[in-house]
């Protein structure tokens, strides 16, 4: 296995001595998935002009409006193209389950084949470097494979949540039961810590659990794993997973970040100028942005308890976002709105904390600029991405690690949450310390000789010279 080391030199390849090949990017219809994915693509064009890259999207099984976001993403890179897969029929919203929805990307496997054959190979006479597949797409390995191609996996979450994967598949292989609540915390080789069965619920079903095994199962027949991530934030799993001889090559070549975002529309523009104007009324430091991602929305039980928090007297004020008309009391202090450009609240400096669900895109951003995370993970990987933040790396303060937005009983109480929040914004000095330490470390390893720069010219050196 390899990992690029910082003392490598990585460098950007010379278009003049090395021939130019194909890369065939297969994301996952997810917004989340589909930003950083665009933004790698877009990263390798500004390292090198030697690819032509297509990107093969999949109908967003209930949001047509994903494919024209994609397309907006493309829009200004000659050298990416998009070609959208024919749609299937979805499964019904209500049966959605992961391996419903690993079953829906399966069902495109001929059909991206016929893409790649003729649309891709057939239009152009530069080789294919490389099929590069979303985490949820592992089953386009195959196709990979059947055309004679390396492929590569763009694991658009972090290095740990990889490594559970990989661990889940061999804990099936090894014929270990599956994870129950009566069990002893696990040891997972990716966690530097025993983790907890509260903060798996992603895996609390069986079908979930032999889910996200069989993909892990899948990684590990790609010939590389590309993870949004950088050696020095997860450096624990980073090198559980280096030091492994029977797993794909990984490639840490984050932080992948959108600083840019999509092109707003004229409502958006607006709130996005009230909100800014308002942040710079703020001092440095003196709010905090609670944000939960696009799926983010909470029952109105959720914001009773967000407006009952008691901040009286408090030096600080609140923004929240999220998808409700409810409104907030004492609005001496807090905004509501349903939607902010959250990338650039975040670059603020007015922003001190920031109340989140703990995405991999969001925990990134966050770390970027320098502002702590009050952890109120939702869905997903989170709880187990809050739980590497808080027990791991030290980064984020716990409001809580295994709040499900599925359990309909469950709500975080107000005085819970004014307790994060109160302490993070009045003695949480040493975390935002940190955050701001690791953003510069987050700068500084995409630049000429950092460990993700040097990762991706590796990487670009290994496609061009076919050896992956």
């Amino acid at each position: 296995m390899s990992v690029c080391k910082p003392k490598n030199t990585g460098a950007t390849a010379n278009t003049s001595t090395m021939k130019r090949a194909q890369l065939v990017f297969v994301p996952c219809p997810g917004i989340g998935h589909l930003v950083s994915t665009v933004g790698f693509a877009k990263l390798i064009l500004e390292r090198t002009e030697n690819f032509l890259i297509t990107m093969l999207v999949i109908n967003h099984p209930y949001d047509p409006s994903v494919n024209s976001y994609v397309e907006s993403l493309v829009a200004t890179h000659t050298q990416i193209k998009s070609i959208t897969i024919p749609a299937i029929a979805a499964p019904p919203v209500e049966a959605l389950t992961e391996k419903v929805f690993t079953q829906f990307i399966r069902d495109h496997s001929p059909l991206v084949r016929d893409a790649i054959v003729n649309q891709v190979i057939a239009n152009s006479p530069a080789p294919v470097a490389s099929v590069i597949v979303d985490l949820f797409c592992a089953c386009f390995i195959d196709v990979a494979k059947e055309l004679g191609v390396p492929s590569c996996v763009f694991f658009c979450s972090d290095a740990a949540f990889y490594g559970l994967t990989v661990y889940l598949s061999e804990r099936e292989d090894g014929g270990q039961p599956k994870f129950r609540e009566s069990d002893l915390d696990y040891t997972i080789p990716s966690y530097a810590n025993p983790v907890p069965y509260r903060v798996l619920p992603l895996v609390h079903r069986d079908q979930a659990y032999e889910t996200f095994g069989a993909l892990g199962r899948k990684y590990k027949e790609s010939n590389g794993v590309i993870i949004n991530t950088f050696s020095e934030l997860e450096s624990h799993a980073v090198n559980t997973l280096v030091a492994r001889d029977d797993l794909p090559s990984i490639f840490t070549v984050g932080p992948l970040i959108d600083h840019k975002g999509k092109g707003l529309s004229g409502s958006e523009a607006a709130k996005r100028d009230e909100i800014m104007k308002w942040l710079d009324d703020q001092h440095e430091n003196s709010v905090v942005f609670l944000c939960f991602g696009s799926q983010g929305a909470f029952r109105e039980e959720q914001l009773k308890e967000i407006r009952d928090c008691d901040w009286a007297g408090a030096q600080w004020s609140t923004v929240l976002v999220g998808r409700s008309q409810a409104t907030l009391t004492r609005r001496d202090y807090a905004r509501l709105c349903g939607w902010a450009p959250q990338v650039e609240v975040l670059a603020h400096r007015a922003v001190g904390a920031f109340v989140s669900h703990c995405g991999w895109n969001s925990t990134l951003e966050s770390l970027w600029y320098g502002v702590p995370i009050i952890t109120w993970p939702y869905y997903g990987e989170q709880q187990i991405n809050a739980f590497q933040l808080v027990k791991d790396l030290g980064l984020a303060v716990e409001l809580t690690l295994d709040f499900r937005r599925d359990c309909s009983t469950d709500f975080v109480k107000a005085e819970d949450i004014t307790k994060a929040v109160k302490y993070m914004m009045e003695q949480g000095s040493e975390y935002r310390d940190k955050a701001k330490a690791t953003g510069e470390i987050a700068k500084q390893v995409l630049l000429e000789g950092g460990s993700s720069y040097v990762a991706f010219g590796r990487l670009i050196e290994q496609w061009l010279g076919n050896k992956l």
